[in-house]
């Protein structure tokens, strides 16, 4: 009944926007104005809640994105992944198995399947924690983005320890009826389709909104070679909707709630190049020569998967006597299938070896907290509140070990043992937290806040029936942040501020293996991590508010911190149960080791309205952070304690002679702790002009650059030369802001960029070397291919969009 009356809501506010009569008889009225947008002498200013209050963004002692919902539209955001062409130094990408999600920001890389953890950076919807993985999808109706750097949680949600993310979707208006459609369409087969109806029930007292969204397109356009099962391209298809209620029956009691659902189905390859395009030293492939911008894949059949998600959003509020309480409380279903091919090298060609995984993750959080709305004695303002949160991901997959029949025989593929492994269990996380900020004077600000923690994890790892790890874990942590600030005019102000941060140790999903050594463990099971940061920074607005300029330094140590080796992973002897006995294999993995990391940058932001019709704005991020004296797993088959460079994946014999009883190797490194650009920077203009009494034209452009990175130390041809990328919008619209039709082209100049690359690609199986009376015989193989898994810039596209607006938006 859920899919009937989620995919009905949608319809009926699709339905109801493209009415023209109706749309027509509505008079023409000025865009809604954003709940986070005001005016000051004239002037826009940002509003934002980064400390839990309505706040100019220019007064808030840190470093903070706001991403209006006017850019959203103006530089047709569709895919939140995209947030990052808006915010230097941040990246977003999501798992290609479709169990999770990233954000990486300040200097530290995190990339972790791993089990109840809290991430580097925690994301908001409306106000509650929820999981990356849900949010990196399609977005619509979105009212404000606010990405917050530096330390996190004496004031919200959760603990994270390079910032967080907050999503605010659009709500109900209690007095206008309108709404909006909005439809974009491009050359490379993407057709998205989205809008949203305000209903007022009761005028002033109560409203509903709806929105909806369809969005087909074709993913990262990489198509497979002849070798393919089913030959079809790549596809991604995105159903969602949402209804939004507003209750305010007296001036002290706001209620609101909202459900969302979204269903994807994507279809993908994984892209490849010829190992020898980079590597002049690597043998020449006698297959397929393919480059980077033939965007290719040549695995036998493809990656399929199936998300599912549900989200139950509520809010109260009670006013009096100067105070505010607030309950915040989500529910969140996370239903997953997938299908990942296991056969890298193409040993079986024609043929689907394949790991299935079905995950239903519920999660669900509570928080009540009591703040002051006029400030006590004139000079505190205050918030103290509880905070409760649990997270169940049961999962299940099996993964296959292949078995290839002799040479003589074909060698083609005799059979796949599928072993069963499950995951169960889940965390809890309890915490109380209180802020405290002192107006001393007009000009001086001193606040300070703590967070005390309590974390359960109750997960455990079954292989082949068997428990393999019990990952119970009960600790918990005291945290704080403080800060100072100074306005040396109402243009002009200084602060500093310090903090702490705290994250459970991890657990890590992926290795499999039935006779881990407790070298192997001590990369799956981490430590809690800690880190402690110092930040000092101005904000200035200059020429009567037409420019801003602000610019933040920043130093942050990390204890533990879980480094996730890149690329391909490390080489290791795996262990799989079958019917007939344990087998061996060479198997890679992504270990984590917990390292010590520093971190240095600078932040700043200069915009500039040059004329009423024209602004600029510039956004630069530099961030480094290296790993100090760290331990970490790597591939050492010389045994020099010097991870090895990149090169053909070894054979059983040669890893168990160099790695012995401890399965996989370890080193003592000093590098960086991110594959990220130190530097990156985003430019933004546009330029309005009227044409008529009726009609407006704009000019839009958005240019993205990221300097040099490097991936994997060890690995001489994934370094990342500098790159930019050029978005660039034209268009008309209607003065009052009612309808806009814009011509736009992404990735301009068609820039391709290789930004990640693996060791050459390999798979392992096993091969039967002769028969007995009882069965086949085998021994592990490894075939290593002539390519590099890889990862590039988004392919160029031009399109158009279209929005039609009436009423309130």
């Amino acid at each position: 009944m859920r899919h009937v009356s989620a995919y009905s809501l949608m319809g009926v506010s699709l339905f109801a926007l493209m009415a023209p009569a109706q749309a027509m008889a509505q008079e023409a009225a000025p865009q809604q104005a954003e709940a986070t947008v005001e005016e000051d002498a004239g002037e826009p200013v940002i509003i934002v809640q980064a400390r839990r209050r309505d706040e100019d963004v220019q007064d808030v002692p840190s470093v903070i994105n706001a991403v209006t919902a006017a850019e959203i539209q103006n530089l047709n955001l569709r895919d939140f992944t995209e947030v990052k062409t808006l915010a230097p130094g941040l990246e977003l990408n999501t798992n290609a198995n479709g169990i999770g999600g990233n954000a990486r920001m300040r200097g530290v890389n995190f990339d972790t399947n791993a089990s109840g953890n809290n991430a580097t950076v925690e994301f908001y919807y409306n106000d509650a924690p929820i999981s990356a993985g849900v949010i990196l999808q399609q977005m619509y109706d979105i009212g404000q983005i606010e990405v917050q750097r530096g330390p996190q949680g004496t004031l919200r949600g959760r603990a994270s320890p390079s910032g967080s993310i907050t999503i605010t979707t659009r709500k109900p208006d209690l007095n206008e009826f309108g709404g909006f459609i909005d439809a974009t369409a491009n050359d490379i087969g993407t057709l998205n389709f989205k809008g949203g109806l305000n209903l007022p029930i009761i005028e002033g007292i109560a409203a509903i909104r709806v929105a909806g969204l369809w969005d087909e397109n074709e993913a990262d356009r990489v198509r497979p070679t002849t070798n393919a099962v089913d030959g079809r391209d790549p596809f991604s298809r995105t159903k969602s909707g949402r209804i939004s209620a507003l209750i305010e029956p007296t001036d002290w009691i706001r209620l609101e709630g909202s459900y969302q659902y979204m269903d994807r189905d994507l279809r993908s390859y994984d892209q490849v190049e010829s190992f020898s395009v980079v590597n002049p030293a690597a043998p020449p492939t006698t297959d397929l020569l393919i480059r980077a911008k033939d965007r290719l894949a040549i695995q036998s059949d493809s990656r399929l998967v199936n998300q599912r998600f549900d989200i139950y959003n509520w809010r109260a509020e009670f006013s009096g006597f100067g105070q505010r309480l607030i309950y915040q409380g989500q529910h969140s279903e996370q239903k997953l299938h997938s299908v990942e091919p296991q056969d890298p090298a193409v040993v079986f060609p024609g043929r689907s070896v394949a790991q299935t995984t079905d995950s239903n993750a519920v999660g669900e959080s509570h928080e009540i907290r009591l703040q002051n709305e006029e400030r006590v004695f004139d000079i505190f303002d205050y918030v103290i509140g509880y905070f409760d949160n649990t997270l169940d991901s049961p999962t299940d997959l099996t993964r296959p070990t292949a078995v290839r029949l002799p040479l003589v025989f074909g060698g083609g593929l005799a059979s796949v043992v599928q072993t069963p492994i499950s995951r169960r269990g889940g965390s809890h996380e309890k915490s109380f937290f209180g802020n405290l900020t002192a107006h001393i004077g007009e000009a001086t600000e001193v606040s300070g806040g703590l967070r005390q923690i309590k974390y359960k994890d109750s997960s455990q790892l079954i292989v082949g029936g068997r428990l393999l790890t019990d990952n119970s874990m009960d600790d918990d942590k005291l945290i704080y942040n403080a800060s100072i600030k100074h306005n040396f005019s109402p243009d002009f102000l200084v602060y500093a501020s310090t903090g702490s941060s705290w994250r459970p140790g991890l657990d890590i999903v992926g290795d499999f293996s039935v006779a881990q050594s407790a070298l192997e463990q001590s990369f799956l099971h981490l430590p809690p991590e800690s880190s402690k940061s110092y930040e000092i920074g101005f904000k200035s607005t200059l020429f009567d508010k037409r420019m801003r300029f602000n610019l933040t330094a920043y130093h942050q140590k990390f204890e533990n911190f879980p480094y996730r080796v890149p690329g391909s992973g490390v080489y290791f002897v795996n262990t799989t149960p079958t019917a007939t006995g344990p087998v061996q294999n060479v198997a890679s993995f992504n270990f984590v080791g917990a390292v010590p990391v520093e971190v240095n940058g600078v932040e700043g932001e200069l915009s500039y309205d040059v004329t009423d019709s024209w602004n600029v704005g510039l956004f630069a991020s530099y961030s480094l952070g290296k790993i100090k004296n760290g331990t970490i797993p790597c591939n050492d088959l010389n045994n020099d304690g010097v991870p090895d460079p990149t090169g053909p994946a070894p054979t059983l014999a040669q890893l168990q002679a160099a790695v012995g009883a401890d399965n996989l190797s370890a080193c003592v490194v000093n590098q960086r702790a991110s594959f990220l650009p130190p530097f990156s920077a985003t430019l933004q203009s546009e330029y309005d002009m009227p044409i008529s009494g009726k009609l407006d034209g704009f000019l839009r452009g958005l240019l993205s650059y990221n300097g040099k990175s490097q991936g994997d130390p060890t690995n001489d041809f994934d370094d990342v030369g500098d790159y930019a990328l050029l978005n660039l919008f034209a268009g008309v619209r209607d003065p009052d802001g009612q309808w806009e039709v814009t011509l736009f082209a992404k990735n301009v100049f068609n820039t391709e960029k290789v930004l990640t690359r693996t060791t050459p690609l390999f798979t392992s199986y096993q091969q039967i070397t002769g028969f007995t009376p009882t069965g086949a015989t085998t021994t592990p193989a490894t075939t290593t291919s002539s390519y590099t898994g890889i990862t590039m810039t988004p392919p160029q596209e031009f399109g158009l969009n279209f929005r039609f607006a009436f009423g309130s938006r």
